[in-house]
C-alpha cells in the first residue's frame, strides 16, 4: 500500500493563494473568514458517519483536510508555522499521550491526566482553561461540567440534579423580563445537560437522535394528512403524531 502524500494538496493550495496567479477568492480569505467553513465541514463529516455513508465520508474527510491545509498555508505566509509543523505537532502529541504503546513497559495512563499535565506545562492553571469558547454550546456545557467534576465540584447523585431542574423551571416561570427569561432558560438547559451526563449519556448524541425522530414522525404526519395538514386542528395533528409513533417511527 502506498503511503499517503499530502504534498500535492499543499501545492494546489499554494497555487490558489498565489497573489499573482492564484484564485482571487482564495487569496482574499483569512483565518476568520475560513473558520465557518471549517466548522461546517466537520459537521458534514459527522453527518456522513450518522448516515453510514462511507463514500460520502471519504469526500467529506477530504474537504475537512483541505481546511487544515488552507489554515496552515495562511499561517506559513505570515511566518507563523507550516503544514509540516502541524503534522509534527500532532504526531508528537499522539506519541506522548500513548506511552504504553510507544514506550517499553510504560503503564497505561489516563488520557485526561496526560492532557491535564500538558495544560499545566503550557501555563494553564484553572480546571476550566482550554475549553474552547467557540464550541457549540451543548458540547461546551458538557466539557465544562466534566472539568468541574474532576475537581470534586459535582452532584453526588441524580437526586440533586433533578431538584435543581425543578428549581430552574420555577425560576423560568417567574422570570419577568426577556433578559431574566434568557438567563433562566440557560440555567435550565445547563441543569438538564447535568442530569443527562450523570446518566452516562452524551447530550449531543441524544439530541441528534431526538431531532431525527421528530423529523421522521413529522414527515409521516404530513404524508398521512396530505396537502391539508396545516389546516388541521391541534387535536387532529396530535392524532397523526400518535399514529406515526404507533408505526414505530
Amino acid at each position: 500500500m502506498n503511503e499517503p502524500d499530502i504534498t500535492p494538496l499543499a501545492q494546489v493550495m499554494a497555487r490558489l493563494r498565489d497573489p499573482d496567479q492564484g484564485c482571487a477568492w482564495d487569496v482574499a480569505q483569512d483565518f476568520a473568514s475560513i473558520a465557518p467553513y471549517t466548522i461546517e465541514e466537520a459537521y458534514e463529516v459527522a453527518d456522513a458517519i450518522e448516515r453510514h455513508d462511507l463514500p460520502g465520508l471519504r469526500d467529506e474527510l477530504g474537504d475537512l483536510l483541505l481546511q487544515v491545509v488552507f489554515h496552515s498555508r495562511m499561517a506559513e505566509e505570515q511566518g507563523a508555522f507550516t503544514l509540516a509543523d502541524v503534522i509534527a505537532g500532532i504526531t508528537g502529541k499522539m506519541i506522548r499521550r500513548h506511552p504504553h504503546v510507544f514506550e517499553d513497559d510504560a503503564p497505561t495512563p489516563g488520557w485526561e491526566s496526560i492532557k491535564e499535565e500538558e495544560r499545566k506545562a503550557a501555563g494553564s492553571a484553572g480546571a476550566l482553561d482550554g475549553v474552547a469558547v467557540a464550541l457549540p454550546a451543548l458540547l461546551r456545557t458538557l466539557k465544562l461540567q466534566k472539568r468541574a467534576a474532576r475537581t470534586g465540584f459535582d452532584w453526588p447523585d441524580t437526586q440533586g440534579v433533578k431538584a435543581k431542574i425543578a428549581e430552574e423551571v420555577a425560576e423560568l416561570d417567574a422570570a419577568a423580563t426577556p433578559d431574566e427569561t434568557e438567563d433562566e432558560a440557560g440555567d435550565l438547559l445547563f441543569a438538564v445537560v447535568n442530569l443527562v451526563r450523570h446518566r452516562g449519556v452524551d447530550p449531543e448524541v441524544a439530541l441528534r437522535r431526538a431531532n431525527a425522530k421528530f423529523e421522521r414522525r413529522f414527515r409521516m404526519m404530513e404524508e398521512l394528512a396530505g396537502e391539508g395538514f396545516a389546516a388541521l386542528s391541534l387535536d387532529e395533528k396530535e392524532a397523526l403524531w400518535s399514529e406515526a409513533k404507533r408505526r414505530g417511527l
